[in-house]
């Protein structure tokens, strides 16, 4: 009986482990896409999508109405290294981090900074995929909101 429990508490405590180490790879990708950015390097944001990677942002139109506006990530890419006098900076927490297999889901409320200057928060819901051993974000949609945020 002691041999069981020895084993059950050494496979709890491997998945934990292995569960953790997942967890800060996936973060590390997340980070990786607001160090970029921050500093403006393309790079960095193109080396943190997987190919044909999906952005999308739900918004309020001004008759109250809701939309989703689709981007394609290479236009985000060239937006963000395009020569700004603001640094681009958002602030996440991480929420959940869910994962099986090669699929993450991760939820990052979040406040956006151009320079010190207060502009929307919202909540970005991310979802990844491990391939060649390496996570990188597939699907990303967020919400963007003025209200409710500090």
């Amino acid at each position: 009986m002691k041999l069981f429990f020895s084993f059950l508490l050494m496979f709890f405590t491997w998945t934990a482990s292995a569960q953790l180490a997942e967890e800060i790879e996936i973060k590390k990708v997340i980070d990786q896409l607001f160090t970029g950015m921050r500093s403006s390097d393309t790079a960095l944001l193109a080396g943190a999508f997987a190919p044909g990677a999906i952005l999308q942002t739900i918004m309020q139109k001004k008759d109250g109405s809701t939309v989703v506006r689709t981007d394609e990530v290479s236009a985000f890419i060239s937006s963000i290294g395009k020569a700004h006098k603001e640094v681009y900076d958002e602030r996440i927490s991480y929420g959940n981090i869910e994962i099986d297999a090669n699929l993450a889901a991760v939820w990052t409320p979040y406040q956006f900074f151009v320079g010190t200057t207060f502009s929307h928060c919202g909540v970005n819901s991310f979802q990844l995929v491990k391939l060649e051993g390496k996570w990188k974000i597939q699907y990303l949609i967020d919400t963007r909101r003025k209200d409710g945020c500090l």
